[in-house]
């Protein structure tokens, strides 16, 4: 009956704070909020099992645990959408209450939020030495508390993560809702000994007692080491063994029998429970003289089986790694197992060398997470721990098939699931997945939206139509906002380029201002500017290493090659060789370069040799099409002075990777600061001087690939 009460309150007060919206009092990540649908809580079927109503009502478990008897847990078991987001958004919240939480590969670890807290009132005191952890799925939402085993899911626990924005009324049935939850755990789990305890008629095995046991299961002597280390246990009556299954917090939940059967003569395993355990069974397999680092390898990778004889001929091999028994088999794996898995950064699935053990395997890889599984392959040559010791005469040896264990995700190939987070953060956050912006050209923030990092861009344009001007003013503009920029000027000395930066940067000539030199000099001196120092002809192997150092030390965003025809040269030894393949060569250099680093390249190339009249197109870049294809960006000077009386020079984006937009932007030069920094234009149709804004076309692209 106090169950059945306390559920009806339970029942009773999470409609109550479900139904009441925020600005009504209610939770303030209630479903409702986020245009969730709430489960629909029907009443309960009390003249069952009191104990086991209230443990499925209550539990993350699949509807694996409804019988088909139990219409109402078949109900209430199925779950709503969780969100990761979400999730990872409230428990983040409760940091400065509960602590720090821990995200693993599977599951979120942080403090019980019910246990330590009581809802409006001050918990300002000092903490208790212990408390209890949960450990929420990150797939299902499911949580499990490490102190009373309780099982449950998320939207039964989400209300009561601080901080509370909730009114006095609000407060109160909070705090009646989590008496009664607490109430519902004690009776759940009842006392502190284990529901599946190992039969109390046993001995724990020692050294003698271990071999007796070998030779009674005729089992390999060789496993009576890691039984006792295993601390198994020995009925002599039934000639039975007991091998715990342990939890997270090392504690008995459960055991693996092992009996030889009187009439067949083989061995038999069965596990207790026998559905959703969540103990696993762990032995290390150290290395005796192995030292610091590699017993610290020991705990982090560890080879899956699912066999207790399987986990016994690891065992043997001292492979230094953690042997893992799964509970279940190709059964299942329960989520609850999850969290005693988190250490490990690397786990090998050996299963059992036919279809259903393949599949299971890449059924639990995707639970346990592909990145960090590999697989030994399922064949005749591949068999399990057991069956190689056995053949171990004529057979491959343990070490030998761990070796060839593959990754079952390869790193080449990757899911939409693996980028889900990814593609929700770079929506969250477009204004800095754009880039950073340009101050000195807005129009080039209309049409290319930012400087991005991993792009290739390539400048050309006519001889002395001021391609190192422009853009020793378009990088000092990015540097100004914290770009570090690594400069490879080869055309022209590291001094006249620096000048000329400088310059731009004060606006003005500093020959007619000698007095405030030093003041500018040490304002340039802190912008994150680095230059290479060759200059000339230069093998690429050499600059790529130069770059790549750079990168590594200074944390590079930018780099700079001006230009490209100066580096290449030419070598006497390099006279027999292609021309163009050099360069697609070299192209792909940087490519891979500014993919590989995250880092954007930009390369200044002279156009081929075409008559003055005809403006310069992406085919007009000296060399092969290996400089368009690759690069995201392709920007054209476009020189007309020279050929039109009232002809202009303009910046032409010719190729926009990222958004498509093509267009112009005027270059007006303003020789006193050797910038064509954009002027905003007045009203009379003047110039005020300032570096913003200018109109510019655009035209959508059509193949930007």
């Amino acid at each position: 009956m106090l169950v059945k009460r306390f559920l009806l309150s339970y029942t009773k007060a999470m409609h109550r704070i479900n139904r009441a919206p925020k600005d009504k009092g209610g939770a303030a990540n209630s479903p409702a909020d986020y245009g969730a649908v709430c489960l629909e809580h029907k009443p309960l079927n009390y003249n069952s099992n009191p104990y086991q109503t209230s443990l499925r009502y209550l539990s993350t478990t699949s509807n694996r645990m409804a019988t088909v008897n139990d219409e109402n847990a078949r109900q209430i078991t199925g779950s709503a959408t969780v969100s990761l987001y979400q999730m990872k958004k409230l428990i983040k919240a409760a940091c400065p209450t509960l602590g720090e939480s821990v995200e693993g590969p599977t599951c979120i670890e942080t403090q019980c939020p019910v246990c330590h807290i009581v809802p409006g009132v001050n918990t300002s005191a000092d903490p208790p030495p212990v408390r209890a952890r949960i450990y929420v799925n990150k797939t299902t939402g499911s949580f499990a508390c490490s102190s009373c085993h309780y099982l449950g899911r998320w939207e039964q626990i989400e209300k009561f993560f601080p901080p509370y924005n909730r009114s006095a009324k609000s407060l109160q049935e909070l705090r009646k809702l989590r008496t009664a939850f607490l109430e519902l755990k004690r009776e759940c789990t009842g006392s502190d000994t284990p529901v599946h305890s190992i039969p109390a008629d046993s001995i724990e095995l020692d050294g003698a007692s271990a071999k007796v046991v070998t030779d009674a299961l005729g089992i390999p002597g060789a496993f009576g080491e890691s039984l006792v280390q295993l601390k198994a246990r020995w009925n002599a009556l039934n000639k039975e063994l007991f091998v715990p299954l342990k939890d997270v917090e090392d504690r008995v939940i459960g055991y693996k029998a092992l009996q030889r059967s009187t009439s067949e003569g083989e061995l038999h395993e069965r596990t207790v429970p026998e559905a959703n355990g969540s103990g696993i069974i762990q032995l290390r397999c150290n290395i005796p003289s192995a030292g610091t680092r590699a017993k610290e390898q020991c705990h982090l990778n560890a080879v899956l089986v699912l066999s207790v004889l399987d986990l016994l001929a690891l065992g043997t091999a001292k492979l230094n790694v953690t042997a893992v028994c799964l509970p279940h088999g190709l059964k299942s794996l329960p989520q609850q197992c999850l969290p005693a898995l988190e250490r490990f950064q690397r786990m090998t699935l050996w299963f059992n060398y036919d279809t259903a053990g393949w599949d299971t395997a890449r059924n639990y890889a995707k639970k346990l997470d592909e990145r960090r599984c590999l697989f030994v392959r399922p064949t005749e040559q591949h068999p399990t721990p057991y069956r190689a010791l056995q053949q171990q005469d004529g057979g491959p040896e343990l070490k030998t098939i761990l070796a060839k264990a593959q990754p079952i995700l390869h790193q080449s190939i990757t899911t939409f699931h693996a980028l889900r987070q990814d593609v929700l953060s770079d929506l969250q956050n477009i204004d800095k997945v754009q880039g950073v912006k340009w101050r000195r050209y807005p129009t080039l923030n209309k049409l290319l939206k930012g400087h991005r990092k991993g792009e290739l861009t390539v400048l050309t344009g006519p001889t002395g139509c001021g391609k190192t001007t422009f853009m020793s003013d378009y990088s000092l503009d990015l540097a100004q906002q914290g770009v570090s920029t690594l400069w490879g000027s080869f055309e022209i000395r590291n001094t006249r380029l620096a000048a000329t930066l400088l310059r731009q940067m004060v606006g003005r000539p500093l020959d007619e201002h000698l007095v405030d030199f030093e003041r500018w000099a040490d304002e340039f001196e802190r912008l994150p500017i680095y230059f290479m120092t060759f200059h000339g002809q230069q093998p690429i192997k050499v600059v790529m290493e130069a770059i790549e150092h750079a990168q590594y030390v200074h944390d590079i965003q930018h780099v700079i090659i001006d230009n490209l025809q100066f580096m290449m040269g030419m070598l006497e030894e390099s006279k027999h060789l292609d021309r163009y393949w050099k360069q697609d060569a070299i192209i792909g250099a940087f490519r891979s370069f500014a993919t590989r680093r995250n880092c954007h390249v930009t390369l200044v190339i002279h156009p081929r040799k075409e008559r003055d009249t005809d403006e310069l197109t992406t085919s007009s870049i000296f060399g092969g099409a290996k400089a368009s294809q690759e690069a995201d960006n392709v920007l054209l000077i476009q020189d007309k002075r020279l050929t039109s009386v009232r002809g202009k020079k303009y910046l032409q984006i010719a190729k926009n990777r990222y958004s498509g937009d093509l267009g112009i932007m005027p270059l007006d030069f303003d020789k006193a600061s050797l910038s064509y920094a954009q002027r905003k234009r007045k009203a009379d149709g003047g110039t005020d001087g300032s570096s913003l804004a200018v109109a510019s076309v655009g035209h959508p692209q059509a193949d930007s690939m």
